[in-house]
């Protein structure tokens, strides 16, 4: 699922405290002959408020099911998110389909301005501080995706600091 990613720490789920985050719940209708089907599909976001998150899609005809299905498959994608203190390391635009998420660092205080699907993922990865731009698509399966590809974009200094081959020391004061 991340394989066009570049240093993605992919996370087991044993052992984490994680809390999840329903984004939305829709009704999904199939047309057969004998009439109208009704389902239900639900989008989760699960995260440990620690840099961990993953996110899934569950599919039953009741919701209680949908909903427990799609934080089974959440827990499957779990990857690590560089954090710096409260914040993000840098800025990121993530794209997906029709929808594009700008996010940039805050000061500390700020706290999470962000909108619908892009704040529910943003506190599950435990950001406390930061700003947002939702453009494009508001569709929340294709918002949380844009959301996640910004987040898996981002680079720590210990990261660009080992594919730079310099130390942390010589990275910071030039």
């Amino acid at each position: 699922m991340y394989q066009d990613y570049k240093n993605v720490e992919t996370v087991k789920p044993g052992g984490l405290d994680l809390k999840d985050r329903l984004v939305g719940v829709q009704r999904v209708t199939k047309v057969t002959k004998g009439g109208r089907a009704f389902g239900f599909s639900a989008i989760v976001v699960v995260g440990d408020e620690n840099g961990v998150v993953g996110h899934g899609l569950g599919k039953s005809k009741e919701v209680a099911d949908a909903i427990s299905k799609g934080v089974e498959d959440a827990k499957k994608n779990l990857v690590r998110i560089p954090l710096h203190k409260s914040t993000l390391p840098h800025e990121q635009l993530g794209k997906y389909g029709g929808a594009r998420v700008f996010l940039l660092p805050a000061s500390a205080g700020t706290g999470v301005i962000a909108g619908g699907p892009t704040r529910m993922v943003l506190e599950a990865v435990g950001v406390h501080d930061v700003l947002s731009k939702n453009q494009g698509s508001s569709n929340p399966h294709n918002m949380v995706k844009a959301t996640f590809d910004a987040l898996l974009k981002l680079r720590g200094a210990e990261q660009i600091a080992k594919q730079r081959g310099i130390t942390l020391e010589k990275l910071f004061n030039g």
